[in-house]
């Protein structure tokens, strides 16, 4: 008689690997998954996917230090825990075994304290410094440019409400610029140099900079900017298209693949 398959085990026990199985016994000590992100470096998110998408290799070494350092009695703190950790995280690594390319953020927002004459914090209602709008950041990839690129609008949108500047760095292919790359004339604001990808795609940056070469960060105006995407139906890909098309800077038609749009109080 044919013996009877054992059915694989189900439940959380069966999903369980190193990391999850550290970050459990770093949990039943009393810290939470909040933390063990911190203590990583990482979003707790991540945390959440050792256990659910099999992911954490790369920060088993740096668990078991911090396991070992707990057990042992050492300090309990975050900061201390957060510092042993860093020595001990590896990089991601492709299928091929070479480092993995780590993501930059794609999106990002700063402001700053509101000063008197004197220097000092202004002190609002609530009793809590006033803030306003410093800067903004947003990238968008092809698949993000193709479904719409919502998270640029709100970078022109902080630089149009808050009488900001804008610069942008436009991805495409390499033979559809006008210009050489090593003119200043094609690329003469925040960033004056040229990336070139191997995919056969550069990147060049632009801003306003009425100044002409070497005046500086100048950029475009943010209301300005705002009003030609506005033109553009929102879509701010479309409006950087069409600035490049018009000021003779790329071949029409051309498809921009990677857009990264910066704003900043002057």
């Amino acid at each position: 008689m044919t013996p009877r398959r054992r059915k694989p085990a189900r439940g959380r026990g069966a999903q369980r690997n190193e990391a999850a199985r550290l970050t459990d016994e770093l949990v039943e000590v009393g810290f939470s998954r909040k933390q063990v992100g911190e203590i990583l470096g990482r979003n707790p998110s991540l945390v959440s996917q050792f256990f659910s998408k099999n992911k954490g290799a790369s920060f088993v070494e740096a668990l078991r230090a911090v396991v070992q350092e707990v057990q042992a009695g050492g300090p309990r703190d975050v900061t201390s825990l957060k510092a042993l950790a860093a020595h001990h995280v590896r990089p991601r690594l492709t299928r091929e075994g070479s480092e993995a390319r780590v993501r930059g953020k794609s999106r990002a927002r700063a402001e700053r304290t509101v000063k008197d004459d004197k220097g000092r914090p202004v002190i609002g209602a609530d009793g809590r410094p006033v803030k306003t709008w410093s800067s903004s950041l947003a990238k968008a990839g092809r698949q993000h440019i193709a479904s719409g690129a919502s998270r640029l609008r709100p970078v022109v949108e902080d630089a149009a409400a808050n009488g900001g500047l804008v610069a942008f760095t436009v991805r495409a292919r390499k033979g559809s610029f006008k210009h050489d790359s090593g003119r200043l004339a094609d690329s003469p604001g925040v960033r004056r140099n040229v990336v070139q990808r191997r995919d056969g795609t550069e990147e060049r940056a632009y801003a306003d900079n009425r100044g002409g070469p070497g005046s500086g960060e100048e950029g475009f105006d943010g209301a300005e900017f705002k009003a030609m995407v506005d033109a553009a139906g929102g879509d701010v890909t479309a409006a950087v298209q069409k600035w490049l098309v018009d000021n003779d800077r790329i071949e029409p038609g051309t498809s921009i693949v990677g857009l990264e749009i910066r704003a900043w109080k002057p």
